[in-house]
């Protein structure tokens, strides 16, 4: 799957629907066969994977063993919230109210390509982690990336 990529901004309507900006509606068509959302791991945002994205991880989770209890936990975790959905024919996307309530979404919205999924954030709350002044980015990435040979040039 290619990337995606991009940060883009706009407003959730009161019904929960959000427009997709062209740009990113154009590489989520590429991708077409349908998307989930669902509450993230690490922050209080929802991750739109693509329905190929998602398939892949539902096998690895089919891989842990269910009478493992971390792993039986994990996977209810991973899976609180999940929702299947589609872009609509006017380029909407529907949100569930318990996602919007757990992203703490309002009014304004961040999409933020994360390679393979999309994050979708308040813009406020993505604002604040983004410009986060106690985190130095050029420590995370000799850090994270610093030790890595092979970067495919």
């Amino acid at each position: 799957m290619q990337p995606i990529v991009g940060t883009y901004e706009c407003k959730i309507d009161t019904k929960g629907r959000v427009l997709i900006p062209a740009a990113l509606k154009k590489q989520l068509a590429a991708i077409g066969e349908g998307f989930v959302l669902k509450r993230s791991v690490y922050e209080k945002c929802v991750e739109l994977w693509p329905m190929t994205e998602w398939n892949v991880m539902m096998e690895k989770l089919n891989e842990l063993n269910r009478f493992d209890r971390k792993a039986d936990m994990f996977v209810r975790k991973f899976m609180a919230g999940v929702k299947i959905v589609d872009i609509d024919d006017a380029g909407r996307l529907q949100m569930n109210k318990d996602l919007l309530e757990f992203a703490n979404i309002s009014k304004e919205v961040v999409f933020s390509s994360k390679i393979n999924i999309i994050e979708i954030w308040d813009k406020d709350l993505y604002e604040k982690i983004v410009n986060d002044e106690d985190l130095d980015f050029g420590d995370l990435a000799e850090e994270v990336m610093g030790t890595r040979t092979n970067y495919g040039a």
